[in-house]
C-alpha cells in the first residue's frame, strides 16, 4: 500500500484568504477615501504574529538606530534587516513578496509594484516622549534608484497600549493644508496604506506626551514602480506648516525643508547613507 507523503507548506504571515475575499470592497473604499486614496485596516496580521512583533520590538538604546532629529522631526529608525528580530525578518519578507505585491495592486489599482529590499527611509520607527513628525508629503523617487517612483506607504503600528491624550495619531490633511480629514491611532496591528503623491500630507505634529518608558512603534514599508519617463523629476520630503502655526515656526519648517532637500540631493549624488548622517548628528549633539 502506498504511503502518503507528508508535505509542509510554508506558513503565511499575511492572512490572504481573509483579506482577498474583501478585496473588491476594500479597493472601492481605498479609491474613494479622502483626503487622498488610503485605507485603515484593523487586525492586519493574525493576532499571534502581531503580538510577537510587539514583544520583539528592539529597545531604542542600540547604536544601530538612525536618529532623525531636526526641526521637522524627532524620531529613530532602523533599516538594517539583518539586525531585525526573527519575526520582523519573516514579516518583512512576506510583505515584500510577489503574492503580497499582487494583493496590493488589487487593492490600489496600481500595476507593476516592486518592493525595496533596502527599506530606504522605512523599516522600524519609534518615537519617545517629545517625539513628533511635522506634516509632509514624502519623497517621490528612490534616492539610489533614479527610475524608481514611490507609489505606496504601508505603516503597521505596534503599540499594545496607547492613550489618545499622548498624541501620536497619524493625521491625513487635504492638499491645500487647510484641515485634517482623517487620523489613525498607532495601535497594535492597525495598518494604514496610502498613495504617495505630491499632496499626500501626513504626520503626527504634536509632541508625544507618553511616559518615559513608552515609545510610539511602527514598521514602515514603501513600494515603487519603474518609471520609464526620462523627464520625470521627483521631489524630496515636502514639509508643510499648519494654518495655526506661528510665522516663526512656519519659516523654520520651510528652512529645514530646504536643508532636507539639499541633503537628499547629496544622498543621490554621493551615495550618502542615513546611518552616516545619523552618526555625524550624534557626534555634534555630544559636542554640545
Amino acid at each position: 500500500m502506498a504511503t502518503a507523503t507528508a508535505t509542509t507548506e510554508k506558513p503565511r504571515l499575511f492572512p490572504y484568504s481573509r483579506w482577498s475575499q474583501e478585496l473588491p470592497t476594500l479597493s472601492k473604499s481605498y479609491g474613494n477615501a479622502a483626503p487622498f486614496p488610503h485605507i485603515h485596516l484593523d487586525n492586519f496580521l493574525d493576532a499571534e504574529t502581531a503580538s510577537a512583533l510587539a514583544d520583539e520590538f528592539p529597545a531604542p538604546s542600540s547604536d544601530a538606530w538612525i536618529q532623525y532629529k531636526h526641526f521637522n522631526e524627532n524620531k529613530s529608525g532602523l533599516t538594517k534587516r539583518e539586525m531585525f528580530p526573527p519575526t520582523f525578518q519573516k514579516v518583512v519578507e512576506e510583505l515584500n513578496s510577489p503574492d503580497f505585491l499582487a494583493w496590493l495592486s488589487g487593492l490600489t489599482g496600481i500595476p507593476g509594484l516592486i518592493s525595496d529590499p533596502t527599506l530606504e527611509g522605512g523599516g522600524l520607527h519609534q518615537s519617545s516622549r517629545g517625539g513628533f513628525l511635522n506634516m509632509h508629503a514624502d519623497f517621490t523617487m528612490h534616492h539610489h534608484h533614479k527610475n524608481w517612483r514611490r507609489r505606496l506607504n504601508l505603516i503597521l503600528y505596534l503599540n499594545p497600549v496607547w492613550q489618545a491624550e499622548w498624541h501620536g495619531a497619524i493625521e491625513l490633511w487635504d492638499k491645500d493644508m487647510r484641515h485634517c480629514a482623517a487620523s489613525v491611532p498607532p495601535l497594535l496591528n492597525h495598518a494604514l496604506i496610502f498613495s504617495t503623491t505630491d499632496h499626500s500630507y501626513h504626520g503626527f505634529p504634536e509632541k508625544l506626551t507618553c511616559p518615559e518608558n513608552v515609545s510610539r512603534k511602527s514598521l514602515a514599508l514603501y513600494y515603487y514602480t519603474i518609471e520609464n519617463d526620462p523627464n520625470c523629476v521627483g521631489h524630496s520630503t515636502n514639509y508643510q506648516a499648519r494654518p495655526g502655526d506661528a510665522k516663526v515656526k512656519a519659516t523654520m519648517i520651510w528652512l529645514d525643508k530646504k536643508a532636507v532637500h539639499l541633503y537628499s540631493r547629496a544622498k543621490e549624488t554621493f551615495g550618502i547613507s542615513d546611518d552616516f548622517a545619523s552618526k555625524v548628528l550624534g557626534f555634534l549633539s555630544r559636542k554640545k
